[in-house]
């Protein structure tokens, strides 16, 4: 009987080891991936996704904020590194950088981060003052926002990746064009002329303001395009978002609730 148990009891601890452990395996090797800036970089741009709603662990496993999280990696040593897991959870782990690797890696991923911690600061802020007019004469503000959730594009027409997902985002508007409480807008920093003829070229199934360079420099502070706000229907920033892959995911999400 006192056999029994003790086999129990060891099964008992072993399950909760490997519970435990069971997040702490990374998807790929953290050092094997540092070997090359390439490497690293298609690794990072294809799976790690700072804007999206994960658990954060510290390089000890610990589990500690968002904020926290995106803080080291602006200002350390570290390198994001996403955890298999069996459910629909992302996890990501903070590992070393190594010491003999390219020190581009370091200062990319500082950057990266540094753009996403000052993002996530803005999530659950309302929305900076706003009253514009579209292409098209329409006034667009605060108070006619409210009560729809909100896409907003900042783009301008030679920044060669905002120009690249056009076919991306002109998708996804079509596939919510029946739901009217999702209005998609974009501010571009061009004149409406420079716009116009842009546009004839390359359309855009967005909402277009012109003349928003001051704006999204000053006001929003921006630094890197194409940026993407959500707006929930209370007229709060929900996501700040660096492309359309990370707009797409939390758009979905937004849109559910």
């Amino acid at each position: 009987m006192q056999k029994f148990i003790s086999l129990i009891t060891l099964l008992f601890i072993f399950t909760i080891s490997t519970a435990q452990n069971k997040f702490e395996i990374p998807e790929v090797d953290p050092i094997q991936i540092q070997n090359n800036f390439s490497n690293w970089s298609i690794y990072q741009s294809k799976n790690i996704m700072l804007s999206r709603d994960f658990i954060a662990l510290d390089s000890n496993s610990k589990e500690i904020s968002k904020e926290s999280f995106l803080d080291q990696l602006a200002n350390g040593n570290f390198i994001p590194i996403q955890l298999k897991s069996e459910d629909w959870i992302y996890y990501y782990m903070l590992f070393k950088i190594q010491s003999n690797s390219d020190t581009s890696i370091k200062a990319t991923i500082n950057q990266i981060a540094f753009d996403a911690l000052k993002n996530y600061k803005m999530e659950g802020t309302p929305f900076p003052k706003f009253s514009f007019k579209d292409l098209n004469g329409n006034l667009v503000t605060n108070e006619s926002m409210k009560g729809k959730i909100i896409v907003i594009k900042c783009w301008y027409i030679h920044c060669t990746p905002c120009i690249r997902e056009f076919p991306q985002v002109n998708k996804l508007a079509d596939e919510y064009k029946d739901r009217k409480d999702i209005l998609f807008i974009s501010l571009a920093e061009d004149s409406p002329e420079q716009l116009k003829t842009f546009l004839a070229r390359k359309p855009l199934s967005y909402s277009v303001i012109p003349d928003m360079k001051i704006y999204m420099n000053e006001t929003l502070d921006l630094n890197a395009f194409p940026t993407h706000f959500i707006l929930n229907k209370e007229g709060l920033i929900s996501k700040v978002l660096p492309n359309f892959e990370s707009l797409e995911v939390a758009l979905t999400k937004e849109s559910k609730l």
